[in-house]
């Protein structure tokens, strides 16, 4: 067997509570607009025909409780508190129920923007990649199973330097769980290390370097990222 030109790219991974062994990230989804009120505050209507979506790289993945360079290329770099799941089992043209089972667990998240970037692309009807898949953008806290704990409209919340900017509950999500994972199987063979943020609450905005921002969702363990200077 032949081997690399160079290394393959580390394996990203997330800490499970009670195991020993971390999640793998083959892939990150994230729902767009699946708060009403963020909607609005972003100048948009939620699409009530049908969840939709954009993607981070793997390598955008970064741990709870770490400090990050303020990104280059923007000057407007906003938080977003969501509720990420974990697929545990094959998907491919689920109902809800099936849905419903292959998910193997859940944790708090921050999808990190440019949102100034973002904009670009809005303005200019281009893709939202310099504005969303950036790195140390998909931060995760260690992960709940999902036979320890489900979303039934739990408080979802977070801080900058121990201000809080969003505050809401699960029960505000457009899309349910099972909704978006049947819906998005539609498309994807889903598998076992996807990942799926379910979007944010209102209340979003920006951070400059050295603010430090917290979150949590009732009954998981809480997120916290730290932003260092421009590198």
């Amino acid at each position: 067997m032949s081997g690399y030109l160079f290394a393959p790219p580390k394996v990203h991974s997330v800490p499970v509570k009670g195991e020993t062994e971390e999640y793998p990230i083959n892939r990150i989804f994230c729902v767009g607009r699946n708060y009403a009120a963020h909607a609005a505050e972003m100048g948009g209507e939620v699409d009530r025909d049908a969840p939709w979506y954009f993607t981070k790289s793997p390598t955008a993945h970064v741990a709870s409780d770490t400090t990050v360079p303020y990104p280059p290329g923007t000057e407007n770099f906003h938080y977003e508190m969501e509720l990420a799941l974990v697929l545990g089992a094959p998907v491919f043209r689920a109902d809800e129920t099936e849905a419903k089972a292959a998910i193997y667990g859940y944790g708090c998240a921050l999808d990190m923007t440019r949102r100034d970037r973002q904009q670009d692309g809005k303005d200019h009807r281009r893709p939202w990649d310099l504005g969303k898949d950036v790195e140390n953008s998909a931060v995760m806290a260690p992960l709940t199973r999902a036979s320890d704990w489900h979303p039934e409209g739990q408080r979802i919340h977070l801080e900058v330097n121990g201000e809080t900017k969003q505050d809401a509950t699960l029960k505000d999500m457009v899309w349910t769980v099972a909704e978006i994972v049947s819906h998005l199987s539609r498309f994807y063979h889903l598998s076992p290390g996807d990942v799926i943020m379910t979007g944010t609450p209102a209340g979003v905005g920006p951070v400059v370097a050295g603010d430090k921002i917290t979150g949590g969702i009732d009954g998981l363990d809480p997120i916290a990222l730290t932003l260092g200077d421009p590198e």
